[in-house]
């Protein structure tokens, strides 16, 4: 079995705050994935069902985020689920709004929720950073992470949601690479046509506009006389 670990804090007032992203990304996952209704366990929120061929126990825990180790540990106690198999989703303000970034083990950067589960569990977890941006200085960041998303924000944030929904069976089989690539086609899809034509002699790729016309062939100059033109003019 996988644990996959949202970080948040608990309660309507924090729902949108960009600190409960990880809470957003499980949610997500759970209601396109056909999981069950979420039971208080663990110190938290769980259900659990399958993704793609795995077993995945989705975790919320309700200890507010400086205390997010506890449940991930009953959790994991209960159902004898190694570091390994932990995912945690959070959010990260050292990664651009919508940008996505995987890590197995390493330190907590300062993030509160992750400091607890190092605490509990150790550092050889791994986590999906999601991006939120900086509010540029230190000292709003508090203020910062415990406001909600801005409306301007909305059409990134859903499109990162979908993505790692889309990506999840992926993650959960531990292939990081066609993850990243599933959240990629939400969040920075292929770009449409150029109007690019194909060199039908070299099969390679060229601008239409660097497909020009045959030049016209220049006539040489008449070399006559006038009385030659006009006496040509009545043969």
């Amino acid at each position: 079995m996988k644990l996959f670990v949202g970080l948040g804090n608990p309660g309507a007032k924090y729902a949108g705050n960009r600190h409960n992203i990880g809470f957003m990304a499980l949610d997500r996952i759970a209601a396109d994935h056909g999981f069950g209704p979420w039971k208080k366990a663990f110190k938290g929120l769980a259900t659990d069902g399958r993704l793609g061929a795995e077993r995945v126990l989705l975790l919320k825990p309700e200890t507010f985020m400086n205390l997010s180790g506890e449940a991930v540990q009953a959790a994991m106690t209960f159902h004898k689920i190694t570091p390994a198999d932990v995912i945690v989703f959070h959010d990260e303000l050292d990664l651009a709004p919508g940008k996505m970034r995987q890590k197995q083990g390493g330190g907590h950067a300062g993030h509160n929720g992750l400091r607890s589960i190092h605490a509990h569990i150790g550092e050889a977890y791994g986590r999906v950073r999601l991006g939120i941006g900086h509010p540029g200085h230190k000292d709003a960041v508090a203020n910062y992470v415990l406001h909600d998303f801005a409306k301007a924000d909305q059409d990134w944030l859903d499109d990162l949601l979908r993505g790692l929904s889309d990506g999840a069976p992926y993650l959960a089989a531990g292939d990081g690479a066609k993850f990243s690539n599933a959240v990629a086609l939400r969040t920075a899809p292929p770009r449409p046509s150029t109007g690019q034509q194909t060199d039908q002699q070299t099969g390679k790729d060229k601008p239409a506009d660097a497909v020009k016309p045959a030049p016209v062939a220049e006539q040489a100059p008449d070399s006559r006389s006038m009385l030659q033109k006009l006496a040509d003019r009545f043969k």
